[in-house]
């Protein structure tokens, strides 16, 4: 796991301070595009050029099912993650859909997936999903390690892509998200866990009792990001830290999409601080911890529309906005172009 310690890109100041001259002379009053500016004057920072471009989007969906669903904390079977698979693979899942509108690459990617063998998807399981980690760490080790490894590769193999967005699938991967969140920022379940698919108040004050339960049984070991990950995670959430340290590495601007992509961000970010330079969040979710969640990461979400589906959809739905911003920084007539006195 060597490459985890790999130094994450530093943005380029020199670019940035030409785009931000740009953005100066445009045809607009100074600000009047307001946080448009601020992305596209960090996007030419991040590329390195003076007119950024985000054409070559990709997504990646990790899938994988958790051995907490076991104890009742969703409102959906843990079968539905298996079926859900298939519909990414088919095109008709949400983020099918916004990866075809906005001429995405999309990857589904099975990382541990019960009795999956879906075709239209890379088949990469480290298990038949995590263990209940009320009852022992969801993962060992050498899981922890190989769904590190999945993530990795995943960036590797679209290192030409100018923009990624990371999504997820797995019934109960909000509870583990919750409880790695409680772990990293020492909050209380009440602070964080929310409703997830659609559980109702009882639900959700089980799904509390169930994490502090499990924050107990494991506090000696919740002392660093990666020792947390692999006592409380899954193995998607896992990889989708992985995927987001590589871009950093390799200089691939994200957009995370909703809370448990927030989670495994805020991981990434714990482990590697300069990680969220990278960094566009997409939007906010309903999902109840998801603002405190962001108010760490000092993150600014693009969009607020009130969704919680994930999948990276609330990513996938941000990215053009982050286009718009682009095309306007590129394409708008300066003052001396358009022949107007400053």
């Amino acid at each position: 796991m060597n490459w985890i310690n790999e130094a994450i890109q530093k943005p380029c100041r020199a670019s940035l301070e030409k785009a931000q001259a740009r953005q100066s002379v445009l045809t607009k009053p100074a600000g009047s595009l307001g946080y448009l500016e601020g992305i596209a004057t960090r996007l030419a920072s991040l590329q390195a050029c003076q007119k950024p471009s985000l054409d070559k989007a990709h997504i990646t969906i990790f899938a994988a099912d958790h051995g907490i669903a076991n104890e009742g904390v969703s409102a959906f079977p843990q079968a539905v993650t298996k079926a859900m698979v298939a519909n990414f693979a088919s095109g008709g899942a949400a983020i099918s859909v916004l990866a075809k509108v906005h001429n995405a690459s999309l990857e589904i990617i099975n990382v541990g997936v019960v009795d999956c063998s879906t075709d239209g998807v890379l088949h990469q399981p480290v298990a038949n999903g995590t263990a209940s980690f009320v009852q022992q760490a969801a993962m060992t080790p050498e899981q922890l390690t190989q769904a590190l490894s999945v993530g990795k590769q995943a960036i590797e193999r679209i290192s030409q892509a100018d923009v990624f967005i990371g999504g997820e699938m797995g019934i109960a991967n909000t509870t583990s998200a919750s409880a790695l969140a409680c772990a990293i920022l020492g909050s209380p379940a009440e602070q964080l866990v929310g409703a997830g698919t659609g559980l109702n108040q009882q639900g959700i004050n089980k799904k509390q009792q169930l994490i502090e339960k499990a924050l107990e049984l494991h506090k000696a070991h919740l002392n660093s990001p990666l020792s947390i990950l692999q006592h409380l995670g899954g193995f998607e959430i896992t990889a989708l830290v992985a995927a987001y340290i590589r871009c950093g590495q390799l200089g691939i601007p994200v957009i995370i999409d909703g809370f448990i992509s927030t989670v495994a961000a805020l991981i990434a970010v714990r482990i590697h601080p300069s990680l969220n330079d990278w960094f566009f969040y997409g939007h906010q979710s309903e999902e109840f911890g998801h603002q405190h969640v962001l108010s760490a990461l000092n993150a600014r979400p693009i969009l607020n529309l009130a969704m919680r589906l994930g999948e990276g959809s609330g990513a996938a739905t941000a990215l053009p906005i982050l286009r718009a911003a682009c095309e306007l920084h590129n394409n708008m007539a300066t003052f001396e172009e358009a022949g107007i006195s400053a």
